[in-house]
């Protein structure tokens, strides 16, 4: 009866707080940004509490007396048993990326309504679903990637177009985050030694988890965040002292220098860099965005911002297009984001402990990245919107103050922090900013808004960092894979030969594209491939769950694999028609011209091979209805997809009875998803 008191108060709080925020009640006062966190957390709490149970208990019978990978084929290497709360840090920080921060505050542009609502429903219905099925799959089926489960449950065509894809857009996902952070570190002393001082420290934690206290990850994370916050503190000191210099870096040496962490962090083994690494680098992550919610409960910042824009039929001056579709591909990660099936189906499925994990690190993962979404939207529209888009916009001052969008406060920031802030596009500064305007309301920390600015700056970096060295090993795994099919020794991940030359070839690739700068024009195009994945992710999931004969909760999947490709495909359309009108234009120039091609041919082929894909399951799903299927155990060869016979040893009998009765995977189940 307690229980459902609690949740029943949850429920009404976190109604009476969406009815505060939408105005249906208050219509006339403004908007306390409180309401805004309060409602998030109740939805979050609730579709935690419930649909992932509903999820784990009704579609997979989660239940820990399954093996996983990562104990069946234990290496200390790829495959290796990891703490649930130091495999959830290695998550987090591996999928939350630049989207959640960099997406709101440019979708900002249409009012903090649209995006809101979609960084809550978006978050619930779609992206903690589309991580938390993929991650089960891979577990249930050895840790094999999405490309490799694709291959193996629905033919050769969708696994080969699937490979492709995923390798595609791994690629330039690396590049385009890597773009991002060698900017923000650029000629930086206090960022570049800040990051640079966590490889030693996870280096430390690793090897005390490891060989020196195993098991005691509240001791090593103790170690590991007081470490850190030193190294934060330090770094200021390290920017205005005589060594400064040592730290400072150009762009190209940056590259250099990135590309080198990208090969050692993807060769090395998991428990040595990446896991204590990436757990570190979450402390950081969510003690910050913890911090602003709490600066957001102190200092009570109304939003400034209108529900909704005049530019939500387009003709924005950041996002020129309408907010159906723009909106959904320009929020992105914050919501749902198919680099997300690479990391589950990468790293994590090799590293889960007990399949009851998976809840918790992929579910509760995602909407844990969607929180930090609504905090970076809330710092945007905190802002007024002229100070927004003079920080945002390439727009001439003039033409600003045609659309009603004057300066507010911009210049008594620009004179605390020291620098201009007109016209640093891109998001990252703005978000800076309204943290900083955040933050500083705090007592005591007025005069160091200075500080936060680029102690935010530096976070945002960090934020990208921790997704590259997780990226690399993804996008190696896949390479593996695929040229495991001709050499099968490339199969074997802890194959030394094997792991440096592919490992070696991924980095070449992202490496090059961020030297050559070229990346740069086909950032924008990154949305909408980074969509179109996790709209093929889902469109294996539910042919996986039609196989399964689970038919009665595949709209579980359905509804937000087709709301997303409906949305990705809009976009696909409208980019490509875009582009070729701008190459009608006269006197062109030769490099916009190769770049308008460039862009135009990418978007189209992503395009084709979603459509391709989809197409390909769409038309088995009759066929997967009525066909016998029992779900594979983990088991038998790494790397491959072990049958119900070689995990049990049962004649072909005894398997015909059992798919005749009841073709899932345990018919126990799970005791140990909470209730």
């Amino acid at each position: 009866m307690l229980k459902k008191i609690f949740w029943g108060i949850i429920a009404l709080l976190g109604a009476f707080a969406f009815a505060v925020v939408s105005k249906i009640i208050y219509p006339q006062e403004h908007i306390n940004a409180i309401w805004m966190l309060v409602a998030a957390a109740c939805l979050y709490l609730i579709a935690y509490r419930f649909y992932s149970v509903f999820i784990a208990s009704k579609l997979f019978h989660l239940n820990d007396k399954n093996q996983t990978p990562s104990n069946l084929f234990s290496d200390g290497h790829d495959y290796d048993p990891t703490n649930k709360w130091m495999l959830f840090g290695h998550h987090f920080a591996a999928i939350a990326g630049a989207g959640p921060l960099i997406g709101p505050i440019l979708a900002a542009q249409f009012g903090y309504m649209p995006g809101m609502l979609w960084i809550l429903l978006g978050a619930v219905m779609a992206g903690a679903v589309h991580d938390f099925i993929i991650l089960v799959m891979s577990i249930r089926r050895n840790g094999k990637s999405i490309a490799d489960i694709a291959k193996a449950e629905i033919g050769k065509l969708t696994g080969i177009t699937t490979s492709i894809a995923t390798f595609f857009i791994i690629i330039v996902a690396m590049a385009g985050l890597g773009i991002v952070v060698v900017k923000a570190l650029a000629h930086s002393a206090w960022g570049t030694f800040t990051l640079g001082a966590t490889i030693p420290i996870a280096l430390l934690m690793g090897f005390y988890l490891r060989k020196f206290r195993p098991g005691k990850i509240g001791e090593v994370s103790v170690i590991g965040v007081i470490l850190l916050l030193a190294a934060v503190i330090f770094g200021k000191t390290v920017q205005d002292s005589s060594i400064a210099h040592y730290f400072i870096f150009s762009e190209k040496s940056l590259t250099l220098i990135l590309a080198g962490y990208g090969f050692i962090a993807s060769i090395l083994p998991v428990w040595m860099l990446l896991a204590p690494r990436d757990h570190l680098s979450t402390y950081l992550k969510i003690g910050t965005i913890g911090m602003l919610s709490l600066g957001i409960f102190y200092v009570s910042p109304h939003i400034v911002f209108p529900a909704v824009t005049q530019f939500v039929h387009g003709g924005g001056p950041i996002i020129q297009g309408a907010l159906f579709p723009y909106l959904f591909i320009t929020i992105a990660c914050g919501a749902i984001s198919g680099f997300h099936a690479l990391i589950s189906s990468g790293t994590t499925s090799k590293m889960l402990q007990k399949e009851s994990d998976a809840r918790p690190i992929a579910y509760g993962g995602m909407i844990v990245e969607g929180f930090v979404s609504l905090t970076a939207l809330i710092a945007a529209v905190t802002l007024s919107p002229g100070d927004y888009f003079y920080i945002n916009s390439s727009l001439p001052d003039g033409a600003m103050a045609a659309l009603g969008f004057l300066p507010d406060k911009i210049h008594m920031f620009e004179s605390e922090i020291g620098i201009s802030l007109a016209h640093r596009t891109g998001g990252a500064v703005t978000l800076a900013v309204g943290m900083a305007n955040i933050l500083s309301g705090i007592p005591f920390m007025k005069s160091l808004i200075a500080y936060w600015y680029n102690f935010a700056l530096m976070f945002e970096a960090l934020f990208i960092l921790t997704t590259i060295d997780a990226g690399t090993r993804v996008a190696r795994f896949l390479l593996q894979d695929a040229i495991g099919d001709i050499y099968k020794p490339m199969k074997n991940y802890s194959w030394l030969p094997g792991t440096l030359i592919t490992s070696a070839i991924v980095v070449l690739l992202w490496g090059s594209l961020i030297w050559t700068g070229s990346v740069s024009t086909i950032w924008p195009m990154f949305g909408i491939s980074n969509q179109l994945l996790a709209g093929i992710a889902l469109t294996v999931a539910t042919s996986v769950l039609i196989k399964m004969k689970k038919i009665r909760y595949i709209w579980v999947t359905v509804i937000p694999m087709a709301f997303l490709l409906v949305v990705t495909l809009t976009a696909s359309v409208l980019e490509v028609t875009k582009y070729i009108g701008l190459l009608k234009q006269p006197n062109l120039s030769h490099q916009l011209h190769i770049t308008y091609v460039f862009n135009t041919i990418l978007i189209a082929f992503m395009a084709l091979l979603a459509l391709v894909i989809v197409i390909d399951n769409v038309r088995k799903w009759g066929v997967f209805s009525k066909t016998p299927y029992i779900e594979p155990l983990s088991g038998g060869e790494r790397g491959s997809t072990p049958s119900l016979h070689e995990e049990l040893s049962l004649d072909k009998e005894t398997i015909g009875q059992i798919l005749k009765e009841k073709p899932v995977f345990a018919t126990e189940e799970a005791t140990t998803v909470d209730e």
